[in-house]
């Protein structure tokens, strides 16, 4: 199919506001690549030191194998990433075999959101991405690596990874997933669980049940939030292998496609015929291919944030508004909770990403020619790997839903428009996840109740003044003002008074999370409160009107400019669990909408 004129314009968009830093960029990596395998020009005491715990050090001396670098968010706390543990033994075995070899160049930090809701810690996670892409900045900065492995799953670690992988550009890149847990309880139950606890209705023993019964074993959380997000991105923009998103852990096809990946990455190293740096694969029309999945799948509002930061990294500006207009001509095709029942095995079993991608291939909503780490482009990514007689292969990928009820062909969709809407007004730019939103809620006005922390909403909520219609307004929630960490605790607490009844919508400069429900939420506000942004200048009482439909984000009052900021003390968000340590990117972090990086 062509490419629908639509896609093709905004694409002709970034491309032009993207020429001069994009240029540089290409520039940079190529001249980069150009030097050759760079560990050739290391002095030998230089060499010796990379290279004094290897077995095959003769291969590496000579510079004439490739040489793969392993960079690993493992840590067994989280869920996701305890798999990681056995995949540098796997790894190593692939490079050997294939006459290569690879070193674990370093690990970087990986936290989980999950575990740090509504606490001090969550404070740090946004900027943990920076981190993330600085940390392994350093493992690659040896010099000795012609191609790199990337394993991460979760909320921060693949954009950190991602931008690493761009500043490294030269070199290609292959990301390894770890796959999502098998499925616990059914998701809705999970949230129906949260709810009766917000009211009062269960004891927390309750709650404590129905949670460890959903988070039960080594994998990725099976909801579709940021990370399962993070993996379609992965495999949509072709840093995947085909079909390797959403395969378990543990299993042999699991670790098949790891072996296999390993090997990709040093046949398509510059020692090769068939060179393939990362630099090259992300390119304006993958970035794009990337929003459209996004958009397809209903997919977790963080991205809106790390998008933007992840392809500044290589040179590519994304705005709010190609989001906005790319998913006003995109399909929703997919139902995953908590945009439906399905968790991401059932999508995976109704034809999944594969299935996905060959939908929107054919409606000429995906760029079929961009550079990929497997094949010859998109089209080889709505393949199926299959294992027989422990031999990989691929297989033509599903051409029909298994369950149109979690998954539909574009020509028949659950809504014309994607998962994100841009909302602009008076009181900024930010984003609203519309996937989940019946269309009775898109748009809200009401009085305003103004917050500045989380506590203090559920202080109101439970002392019972949420009685009308209300917008409850929580700044100073922004990367300036506290690291914005995920507001994903109110949540429960909305949705219970949206169902006696009440319309509400939440606005903040903060996040939520990926699994940003069903309440319509204006987030990432710009620019925020603690930056002189409007919200600051928000009171008590003033209607304000959130508007999905026409995309509008307002305060309807006539002296709102000439109203003075507020300028609270913020001082209890500067210490403590390391806070003081992030001082310096709270301090020097971009707006939300470019990214709220630091470093870029």
């Amino acid at each position: 199919m062509p490419l629908h004129p639509k896609l093709a314009e905004i694409t002709d968009r970034i491309i032009e506001r993207s020429a001069d830093t994009r240029s540089a960029y290409l520039n940079r990596i190529d001249a980069a690549a150009g030097d050759g395998p760079h560990r050739a020009h290391l002095s030998c005491g230089n060499q010796a030191h990379a290279y004094a715990a290897m077995k095959e050090k003769s291969a590496l001396v000579s510079g004439r194998v490739p040489n793969l670098g392993i960079i690993s968010a493992y840590n067994d706390m989280l869920s996701a990433h305890q798999p990681f543990d056995e995949f540098p033994t796997i790894i190593r075995e692939a490079a050997h075999d294939a006459s290569a070899t690879a070193q674990f160049a370093g690990g970087v930090p990986a936290m989980c959101d999950g575990v740090t809701q509504g606490r001090a810690g969550m404070e740090l996670s946004l900027f943990s991405r920076d981190i993330i892409a600085m940390s392994a900045g350093v493992s690659l900065s040896h010099d000795t690596f012609d191609a790199a492995v990337y394993l991460g799953v979760c909320d921060k670690i693949v954009p950190g990874l991602v931008i690493a992988a761009a500043s490294f550009g030269h070199i290609p890149a292959v990301f390894l997933p770890a796959g999502p847990m098998t499925s616990g309880i059914p998701n809705d139950e999970k949230a129906k669980v949260r709810q009766q606890f917000a009211a009062g209705e269960i004891g927390r023993d309750e709650l404590m049940a129905a949670e460890m019964a959903a988070y039960h074993g080594p994998g990725t959380c099976t909801f579709y939030g940021t990370a399962n997000s993070n993996q379609m991105l992965m495999e949509v923009m072709g840093l995947h292998l085909p079909g390797a998103s959403f395969v378990n852990p543990n299993t042999p096809l699991r670790d098949a496609l790891t072996r296999t990946g390993a090997q990709r990455a040093l046949e398509i190293s510059a020692l090769g015929s068939n060179y393939r740096p990362a630099g090259r694969v992300l390119d304006e029309r993958a970035f794009v291919n990337g929003v459209v999945g996004l958009m397809a799948t209903g997919g977790s509002t963080n991205l809106v944030l790390h998008l933007p930061a992840m392809a500044r990294a290589a040179g590519v500006i994304l705005d709010l508004q190609d989001f906005s207009d790319i998913s006003a001509i995109t399909p929703l095709l997919a139902r995953i909770y908590p945009n439906g029942l399905a968790d991401v095995n059932h999508f995976h079993a109704a034809g999944g990403l594969g299935y996905l991608i060959g939908q929107l291939l054919e409606a000429g909503l995906l760029h079929d020619d961009t550079m990929t780490v497997w094949g010859d482009g998109l089209n080889d990514y709505t393949a199926e790997p299959v294992l027989k007689d422990d031999v990989l292969h691929w297989q033509p990928g599903a051409t029909q839903s298994e369950n149109e009820k979690i998954i539909r062909p574009a020509t028949d969709p659950f809504q014309p428009t994607g998962g994100l809407s841009q909302l602009a007004g008076n009181l900024g730019r930010g984003v609203m996840k519309v996937s989940a939103v019946r269309e009775e809620h898109h748009v809200v006005e009401a009085k305003a109740r103004v917050f500045e922390t989380q506590a203090a909403v559920k202080a109101a909520f439970q002392a019972g003044e949420f009685t009308e219609d209300t917008v409850v307004v929580v700044r100073f929630q922004g990367p300036r003002a506290n690291g914005m960490p995920e507001l994903h605790a109110l949540t429960p607490l909305l949705s219970v008074l949206q169902d006696r009844g009440l319309h509400v919508a939440l606005v903040t400069d903060g996040r939520m999370s990926g699994a940003s429900g069903k309440v319509p939420s204006a987030i990432h506000v710009s620019p925020e409160a603690a930056n002189g942004g409007p919200l600051a200048r928000v009171q008590d009482g003033d209607l304000v009107r959130v508007d999905a439909t026409a995309g509008t984000l307002d305060v309807l009052e006539a002296d709102f400019d000439a109203r003075d900021a507020a300028s609270p003390d913020l001082s209890a968000n500067e210490t403590g669990m390391g806070r003081e340590l992030f001082a310096v990117f709270r301090n020097n972090c971009g707006l939300a909408q470019d990214g709220a990086s630091a470093i870029l």
